[in-house]
């Protein structure tokens, strides 16, 4: 017996996302509440230059309280494609565009309280052509080998969860040996 959507009410909307608390019954009868941040989407992407390396963004993350590294990622405007946002984000972050950009999977962020799902780009024929960061991105760009950043990641040193389930998707299309 599934889980009956009883009502639900927005609690903030805010700049990326809307806060709500859906209400439903549970399959043995009693009233549950659920606060879930609705997310209209992003792109997360791995981008590999000629020599084989990731590029990463080093970015202070304010709810973290510190800079952390992560592949380079944005969020869908309303309605857009994800290829589309895929490859403006790259060059927003890195300052690079990419001639091969292709999906590699998707996944839910945080499915236990959020809507925000992620689509995962390779990006690979990478040439100098920068956008314009966002006016509250500070970005630095840094290169690792795939085991390099997987030996980071091994050792706590990568504490970001979209940039560890890209890699995952990305590691079947990488050279890693």
């Amino acid at each position: 017996m599934p889980f009956e959507f009883l009502r639900t009410e927005t609690l903030l909307k805010g700049r990326a996302f809307t806060i709500r608390r859906d209400t439903l019954k549970t399959p043995d009868g009693r009233e549950t509440k659920f606060d879930i941040i609705e997310h209209g989407g992003s792109v997360i992407i791995v981008p590999i230059d000629t020599d084989g390396k990731l590029l990463f963004v080093r970015q202070y993350r304010h709810a973290a309280g510190k800079d952390l590294l992560e592949l380079p990622a944005g969020t869908l405007d309303a309605g857009e494609d994800p290829a589309v946002c895929a490859a403006r984000e790259i060059r927003e972050e890195t300052g690079f565009a990419a001639d091969n950009i292709e999906k590699i999977g998707d996944f839910f962020l945080a499915p236990g309280y959020s809507t925000e799902f992620m689509h995962v780009y390779l990006a690979r024929e990478l040439r100098y052509d920068p956008l314009e960061a966002d006016e509250d991105e500070f970005l630095s760009v840094e290169k690792l080998s795939f085991a390099e950043a997987i030996q980071m990641a091994e050792r706590g040193e990568m504490p970001d969860a979209k940039s560890l389930a890209a890699m995952l998707l990305a590691k079947p299309h990488l050279k890693t040996g």
